[in-house]
């Protein structure tokens, strides 16, 4: 999986370099752009692999191209008391001083329902805030967590940075709140 992992990011990373994204990203034109990358690379990254692992791969690179772009402090691929977190806003440290303004984005790459409730409870562990877990998945599923679909056409995870724009807004840390999502 490592080589179609690279493969999948290097499709996406050239992508994310077209003149029309690019234009997008000083505009902060974020929903836009995740619509685009959808549309147009969908159906090449769920070829290059097993569907769920592939989209999670590409919701991963895209999240962590949009939060660096739109100024949000995140951290990504870290562990936590053995616990691995895909995607933490805005850090650590700020989980284990204030968990109430931590974000947690659970990417599961699976929509096998009990790895994913493991992976939640795992989380539920260091984020005590359950309403402060959110999940990306392929297909719907029945979480309580908020949750985002990548998917060719469906506009719940476009808005994924429009709701942690929103969370940082009114929970984050006032330096934070650079930019107007």
């Amino acid at each position: 999986m490592q080589e179609e992992q690279n493969l999948i990011k290097d499709l996406l990373f050239d992508y994310l370099k077209s003149e029309r994204i690019q234009e997008w990203t000083s505009q902060s034109k974020f929903i836009e752009i995740i619509e685009d990358v959808l549309e147009n690379c969908y159906n090449k990254v769920i070829s290059m692999g097993e569907k769920e692992e592939s989209l999670g791969i590409l919701a991963t690179g895209l999240l962590h191209y949009i939060l660096t772009n739109a100024l949000i402090s995140s951290q990504r691929k870290i562990e936590h008391n053995g616990i691995k977190i895909d995607i933490i806003i805005p850090n650590l440290k700020t989980l284990q001083i204030d968990p109430k303004k931590t974000l947690i984005l659970c990417i599961p790459k699976t929509n096998d329902k009990k790895i994913i409730k493991q992976k939640i409870d795992q989380l539920e562990k260091i984020q005590p805030i359950k309403d402060n877990i959110w999940i990306v998945v392929t297909e719907k599923l029945d979480f309580q967590n908020k949750t985002y679909i990548i998917a060719k056409k469906n506009e719940t995870f476009s808005k994924i940075i429009y709701d942690i724009g929103q969370f940082v807004n009114v929970q984050g840390d006032t330096k934070l709140k650079i930019l107007r999502i």
